[in-house]
C-alpha cells in the first residue's frame, strides 16, 4: 500500500515524464496546475482515493486525454480543477 507521500512522489515522478505524444504534453500544465508537491496541497487530496501507481496512471491518463479532447472548448486550467475537484 502506497502511503500519501508515496503516491505525490510518483505522481509528481509521472507527470515529469513525456514521450513523444501529444496528450503528454500536457502533463508539464497539470504539473504547473497542482503547484507544491507536497502533503498539505489541497490539489493533491484526490490521491486519497488511488491505491495503487496503475491507479495514479490511470488518473493522469484520463486527464490528459480529456484535455487533448475539450482543449479548444475551454481553457485547460478549467479542465485540470474540474478534475480534481469532482473526478
Amino acid at each position: 500500500m502506497l502511503s500519501f507521500r508515496d503516491k505525490i512522489n510518483y505522481l509528481g515522478e509521472q507527470l515529469d515524464t513525456i514521450h513523444d505524444n501529444y496528450a503528454d504534453s500536457f502533463k508539464t500544465d497539470i504539473f504547473l496546475f497542482i503547484g507544491d508537491f507536497d502533503t498539505s496541497n489541497s490539489n493533491l487530496l484526490f490521491l486519497k482515493n488511488l491505491s495503487s501507481k496503475i491507479e495514479i496512471n490511470n488518473w493522469i491518463n484520463k486527464l490528459t486525454s480529456r484535455i487533448v479532447m475539450r482543449e479548444n472548448e475551454t481553457e485547460i486550467n478549467n479542465l485540470i480543477f474540474d478534475y480534481i475537484e469532482f473526478g
